[in-house]
């Protein structure tokens, strides 16, 4: 009984559950995003067994409350035309902090597009063979959200304190924060490994925050690679993720033969 009660508001151990409870909703969300969403659907760097594949395409706008196939629609354009007037999210059109709103809008137009069956758009995802999921078919994009708060609640009502709900609520649906911060700083504020045709950086703060993918400019210059980090200081847990799934039998991670070619890395 002493170890239950100190698992709850005022125990020894309730703020350790919290942060137990924010890692783990965090780690779910970004291995939703990072690794099967980003690496997986939209550049295939990674393949998602089958079953695992179509997995993800029912739970992934109920655990992220972002869908599959519109992401991966969106990111393709970003890369296509990343950092021109082209480009769904990029700070070179506004500003860093306007980037979490363009991105949001960007992210309804093609999710709008793709349920239209806009030619030119179904077109950047026609590899994908899933529909855009069931709650954006169905028109109630809302119902996830709604679903993770009522979790959320349930787990404050449940040890009697909100701080383990919100844990379990901000760390699960983080992306949009998360995308902000990669979107915005990571193609304006870094150093450079390789030249790129666009604002591509490698922010190192925003890598270890967000699983690797501050690395934009690697990433930039090597989309098939798995690996986002290519210097010996550069940290990549999304990839150890990725290591771990594979090892797990969950994915494959697909030979990647292009050899970095480095610059002399460009500073802030």
């Amino acid at each position: 009984m002493d170890a239950i009660r100190s698992l709850l508001p005022g125990g020894s151990s309730y703020y350790l559950l919290c942060a137990v409870v924010l890692v783990v909703a965090y780690l779910v969300n970004t291995t939703y995003i990072t690794v099967f969403y980003h690496r997986g659907l939209a550049h295939g760097a990674v393949t998602l067994k089958p079953w695992l594949r179509r997995f993800v395409a029912v739970t992934g706008s109920w655990v992220t409350g972002i869908d599959p196939k519109a992401w991966a629609c969106m990111h393709r354009q970003h890369h296509t035309y990343s950092d021109t007037a082209k480009d769904p999210h990029s700070p070179l059109n506004s500003n860093v902090f306007a980037v979490m709103l363009d991105q949001l809008r960007s992210y309804e137009r093609i999710l709008v597009q793709l349920l239209k069956g806009r030619p030119d758009t179904t077109a950047i995802v026609a590899d994908l063979d899933f529909p855009v999921s069931w709650v954006n078919r169905k028109r109630v994009w809302y119902l996830p959200y709604v679903a993770q708060i009522a979790i959320a609640i349930a787990l404050g009502v449940f040890t009697g304190g909100w701080l383990l709900g919100a844990c379990y609520f901000f760390g699960l649906m983080s992306h949009p924060i998360e995308g902000w911060l990669v979107n915005s700083f990571a193609h304006a504020f870094g150093y450079r490994n390789f030249e790129t045709e666009d604002n591509s950086r490698n922010n190192t703060l925003i890598a270890w925050l967000v699983m690797g993918e501050g690395y934009q400019n690697n990433h930039h210059a090597h989309p098939g690679s798995a690996k986002f980090a290519f210097r010996r200081f550069e940290l990549d847990l999304g990839y150890v993720v990725c290591l771990v799934l594979k090892g797990l039998g969950l994915i494959e991670i697909p030979r990647y033969d292009a050899a970095p070619k480095r610059v002399p890395a460009q500073s802030y």
